[in-house]
């Protein structure tokens, strides 16, 4: 499966993930903040008061940047 950023630029926390998933070789896809969907769209999805980046595996939200990190690490996806 792959995993699904929802990315914003300008985000450390989101330039680290993508780079984590670089790093580890880990199919993804990167979904942009004004490109790809809408502020709107983003709270819709995550909730209010979300904060970037959010990440979707297996049609599970995982969360942010450490959440993430910690899940390849347990499931040892590296």
């Amino acid at each position: 499966m792959k995993f699904i950023i929802y990315s914003k630029s300008g985000c450390p926390y989101c330039d680290k993930i993508k780079k984590v998933m670089n790093l580890a070789n880990l199919d993804h896809s990167v979904l942009n903040l004004g490109t790809d969907f809408d502020k709107q769209e983003f709270y819709d999805i995550f909730g209010d008061g979300s904060t970037f980046p959010q990440v979707i595996y297996n049609g599970e939200n995982l969360g942010g940047c450490t959440e993430t990190v910690k899940y390849i690490k347990e499931n040892n996806l590296f």
